[in-house]
């Protein structure tokens, strides 16, 4: 693999992965528009190198969200020693841990059953612009509910929606945002709790995966300068939307996410690629 590629793609998936723009679904695309056969097949190498972009990713995030990290696992442990109410940060925090039970069952579920679902760029496209559309209807709704009103059966729910974006082009993020703003959740609060429940999520995808891993030596470099590219980009798209969704509303994410879908299908269409 070229480190270019390695680099574009490490880049492409921190930033995606927390953007509401599928990453699956843009490290999809990316390799079919410029036409890259990289791992010639290789399905245990892509994985591989699938596997290490997260990990990346993972990094890039945690130490973005640190201060949140910290805070919320003090409380945590500070209420399993004491005991005492389950109220406020430990609440929150027992809260995103339950957020991960149906995501992790309905990702087993998924690995257990289906193969690689990013090998269908028109099923990619299409659900760019339908949950596109989706994100940007529900963002019309007016913030009507604290975070310390969801309930656990809430958390579930969340939970349900961000194991069902497995397939690429729904967007973990943007399909786990959707369901806070359909609570009635507001955009800052909804992105950084979405942010918060993914953390677990990706590390724990990226232990199971990494018992699958191996990595010539030939790879080693880009492998790390693919994981390198993704925890800046990652850091970086943590910021972004934070600062976005703090001024203004998802329009121009879901605007940018139909324009995509739109023009794939267009590049099928004309027989382009």
């Amino acid at each position: 693999m070229p480190l270019l590629h390695a680099l574009i793609l490490g880049f492409v998936q921190g930033l995606t992965e927390f953007l509401p723009i599928s990453s699956s679904g843009h490290l999809a695309i990316v390799p079919w528009l410029f036409n890259w056969d990289d791992f010639g097949g290789n399905n245990a190498l892509e994985n591989s190198f699938d596997v290490a972009l997260h990990l990346g990713t993972l990094f890039g995030a945690i130490v973005y969200l640190r201060s949140d990290i910290a805070r919320y696992s003090k409380a945590m442990f500070g209420w399993m020693i004491s005991r005492g109410p389950l109220t406020g940060d430990s609440r929150t925090a027992l809260f995103i841990g339950v957020t991960a039970i149906p995501t992790g069952i309905i990702g087993l579920i998924v690995l257990s059953f289906t193969q690689d679902l990013g090998d269908r760029i028109w099923l990619v496209a299409v659900c760019l612009i339908l949950f596109g559309l989706i994100l940007w209807q529900i963002d019309k709704k007016k913030t009507t509910t604290d975070v310390g009103q969801l309930t656990f059966k809430h958390a579930i729910f969340l939970g349900s929606m961000q194991g069902l974006a497995f397939q690429p082009g729904v967007s973990r993020s943007g399909v786990t945002i959707s369901a806070f703003r359909l609570l009635g959740i507001s955009r800052v609060e909804a992105a950084r709790l979405t942010f918060l429940m993914s953390l677990p999520v990706i590390a724990g995808a990226g232990l199971i995966k990494m018992l699958e891993v191996e990595i010539p030596s030939e790879w080693i470099l880009p492998f790390l300068a693919g994981m390198a590219a993704a925890a800046i980009s990652g850091w970086l798209s943590i910021h972004w939307l934070i600062q976005l969704v703090s001024r203004t509303n998802f329009k121009s994410v879901a605007a940018y996410r139909v324009a995509a879908g739109v023009f794939v299908l267009l590049l099928l269409v004309a027989g382009v690629r």
